[in-house]
């Protein structure tokens, strides 16, 4: 999959012999994203991520005030990313200004993906980011660098109702590997995102271990859902704030930052209509409907059962509650 036209985070072009080794040595499965997709730490990657993954644990260095947004992919991330760059950075960049970053650039331009960064080379230098430090990440817990769980940085991290992430997932995928997806049943699809066989997942084991985190050490982890955001986006936004230590004093700011933030604000600004990411990735990709039970348009009531039983399965006992 060398072809121009394919994401860096789906090419093999770039690999190191240290990482063709290392994916000799793990368990593969064909996805209905990828060809070929490895599992490393009990997660599912993609071959050039991988390497990204493997690169950012052995170098990435974190600061005490570092801000790490963790997610899933297809959990809300370019609004967080915006969300919490545009409130962090609301002195240096006011909302009111009219000139501010996000009208201009698009969120992932702004937020580094730390693992994605990391793809092609060892020696990315997040030195030059403006303090605090803004990153994004879809790594389990368990395989953050060391770094980031043993200093002082704040993790965000944001989750989605399942069924409303695989079908994200799933039109994602046809905009991001039209050809891989083209004659991938939405069954098997679905069976494979249930037994956690899909980039990033397991879903419920990510959820999981950033939940209980959360709970044992909540001055290190706030744990949000994407379904929280959009009820009670300004309450969430304060709450965010409060948990980075850059608290409001103006409601009127709150509500700025929301406006500016929100989908039907970014979706129609020309910078995430048009264009492409570095990584290859068209900018629109990344704003389809920014809704709440949006699967309802795309599953059938049987296999919404089917995510719904194995949500209650795997989250049974765990104190973990969702209006699914």
């Amino acid at each position: 999959m060398a072809s121009s036209s394919v994401p860096v985070y789906l090419r093999d072009e770039n690999l190191t012999q240290e990482t063709r080794d290392l994916l000799s040595s793990l368990p593969s499965e064909k996805g209905w994203l990828v060809s070929e997709m490895y599992q490393y730490e009990g997660s599912w990657h993609t071959q050039a991520v991988l390497q990204g993954v493997v690169n950012c644990q052995k170098h990435f260095e974190a600061n005490d005030s570092d801000i790490i947004l963790a997610t899933l992919p297809k959990s809300g991330t370019t609004w967080l990313e915006a969300l919490l760059f545009a409130l962090i950075h609301r002195k240096k960049f006011p909302v009111s200004s009219g000139n501010h970053p996000l009208l201009a650039t698009n969120p992932h331009l702004l937020v580094p993906y730390m693992e994605g960064d990391y793809c092609v080379s060892p020696d990315v230098d997040f030195s030059k980011l403006p303090s605090p430090r803004l990153m994004q990440t879809h790594l389990s817990y368990h395989s953050l660098p060391v770094s980031i769980k043993s200093s002082s940085c704040k993790i965000v991290y944001c989750c989605r109702n399942p069924k409303d992430v695989f079908v994200s997932l799933w039109h994602f995928g046809k905009k991001l590997a039209p050809q891989e997806t083209a004659d991938y049943p939405m069954e098997k699809a679905l069976e494979a995102f249930c037994q956690g066989k899909f980039i990033g997942g397991p879903f419920w084991d990510h959820v999981l271990e950033y939940w209980y985190e959360s709970r044992k050490n909540p001055n290190k982890v706030l744990f949000v859902t994407y379904e929280e955001l959009k009820k009670q986006t300004g309450d969430m936004v304060k709450r965010m704030a409060e948990f980075l230590g850059c608290g409001f004093t103006a409601e009127e700011e709150v509500s700025e930052i929301v406006k500016l933030c929100s989908f039907e604000s970014l979706s129609k600004l020309e910078v995430n209509k048009q264009g492409k990411l570095p990584n290859g990735i068209e900018t629109s990709a990344f704003f389809r409907k920014g809704e709440t039970g949006g699967w309802r348009d795309t599953l059938s009531e049987s296999l919404a059962d089917i995510i719904d039983r194995t949500t209650e399965e795997k989250f049974g006992g765990s104190g973990l509650k969702f209006s699914f």
